[in-house]
C-alpha cells in the first residue's frame, strides 16, 4: 500500500513539474535572467509549494503518517556555511542548467544526453558530499 502511495505522489510531483513549467530549462532560465527577459511566472509555482508546505509542516506536528514511519523533523533554521554553500551549489546548477533535482530525473526521458549527463553529474556530488562535509566540519575552526 505504502508503495502504491509513493507512485501515486511521484506521478503527481512528475506532472505538477511539467504542468507549471519546471522541466523547461529556458522558462527556468528566464526565470533567473532578472536583467534581461525575465519570466515571473515560476515565481507562482514556488508559492504554490511553499504556501502549503507551511501549514503541512503546522498539521503534522504531533501526529503520525498514516502509512507508518515518521514525519521528517522540520529543517535547522539557521543559516550556516552548511547551507550557503548548498544553496550556492544548487543556484549554479539550477542557472547553469535549467535543472534542479525533481526535474532532471524527468529529463531522462526526454532530455538526451544532456540530461543524462546532469542526473549522473548530480548523482556524483550527492555522493561525494558527505566526504566534502566531512573534511569541511574537520577544517573548520569550534566555535
Amino acid at each position: 500500500m505504502r508503495n502504491l502511495f509513493s507512485a501515486i505522489s511521484g506521478g503527481l510531483f512528475g506532472a505538477g513539474l511539467f504542468v507549471s513549467g519546471m522541466t523547461d530549462t529556458r522558462k527556468v532560465q528566464g526565470w533567473l535572467d532578472v536583467f534581461g527577459e525575465w519570466d515571473p511566472t515560476l515565481a507562482f509555482v514556488m508559492g504554490g509549494a511553499i504556501i502549503p508546505m507551511f501549514f503541512a509542516w503546522r498539521w503534522t506536528e504531533g501526529r503520525m503518517p498514516a502509512l507508518g514511519g515518521m514525519f521528517p523533523p522540520r529543517p535547522n533554521p539557521v543559516i550556516g556555511r552548511n547551507l550557503v554553500l548548498g544553496s550556492t551549489l544548487f543556484g549554479f546548477g539550477w542557472g547553469l542548467v535549467g535543472l534542479c533535482p525533481g526535474p532532471s530525473i524527468a529529463s531522462l526521458y526526454y532530455g538526451g544526453i544532456q540530461g543524462t549527463v546532469f542526473v549522473l553529474a548530480m548523482g556524483a556530488g550527492m555522493w561525494f558530499a558527505p566526504s566534502i562535509k566531512a573534511r569541511l566540519d574537520g577544517a573548520a575552526p569550534a566555535v
